[in-house]
């Protein structure tokens, strides 16, 4: 048996709530704590959290079972429905990542398939809303796209049927199925000194910096052939 709780609000229903919650925990083979409220409190538990929202692996006394965050606001439909799929084919927990997420969709980060991802190495970004490069597709880091740091499976399933998703729609993602989102600042804000791998170190200067390597080297090549010409001119003589 599955059981999938969502957090709890309110301090005066939370001992009934917590009571309801162990009751149902106690005979499951495993809880799935459905969509970020549950995972992380999302943004019940948002500072300050004046009503002492609690995420479900944080219930206390909840029994010793374990616990399959399916983190996203909401999480993907596909998803939901495989975590249970898996469950019952193969009669086992998919394997979970260290925070408890299934790694089958959970082990990359939304910027690693992003269809958006060959201009954000070329340093071509989206700097305003409706800008030239919004309207080219540019990539949506420089406009708070969560993308780098966030890891669900929204570029790979996508949404309504794999139709679509917030960048593709040209919309940053927010970070949703992150511990936390809602205390991280805007929305619009970009992640700064993000250092991951290779270009990633320096995002905010990569279009500055391929700049200056084509400047670079066009000097360079200028520099050899006035060479060239001078020492052709003085062969001549």
């Amino acid at each position: 048996m599955v059981s999938a709780i969502s957090t709890y609000l309110g301090e005066e229903a939370n001992e009934r709530h917590f009571l309801q919650c162990n009751a149902a925990a106690e005979h499951c083979k495993a809880i799935i704590s459905w969509g970020s409220c549950a995972s992380w409190g999302c943004v019940q538990a948002a500072r300050p959290n004046p009503t002492r929202a609690t995420q479900v692996h944080k219930v206390p006394g909840i029994a010793n079972r374990p616990i399959i965050k399916v983190p996203g606001c909401p999480p993907i439909a596909e998803v939901m429905t495989a975590v249970i799929t898996y469950m019952l084919t193969f009669e086992r927990l998919p394997e979970l990542d260290r925070q408890g997420r299934p790694k089958m969709f959970y082990s990359q980060r939304i910027h690693d398939k992003c269809y958006r991802r060959p201009h954000f190495d070329a340093g071509q970004f989206v700097e305003s809303w409706d800008d030239e490069g919004a309207h080219k597709g540019y990539c949506l880091y420089k406009v708070g796209c969560k993308g780098p740091t966030t890891y669900n499976a929204c570029s790979t399933i996508r949404w309504n049927g794999g139709l679509s998703f917030p960048i593709q729609a040209g919309h940053p993602c927010i970070g949703c199925s992150e511990d936390g989102f809602w205390d991280k600042g805007s929305f619009y804000q970009h992640v700064t000194d993000t250092h991951q791998f290779g270009v990633e170190a320096n995002a905010d200067k990569v279009g500055l910096a391929t700049a200056g390597v084509v400047g670079a080297a066009i000097t360079a090549h200028a520099a050899v052939s006035a060479l060239k010409n001078a020492q052709k001119k003085g062969g001549d003589e």
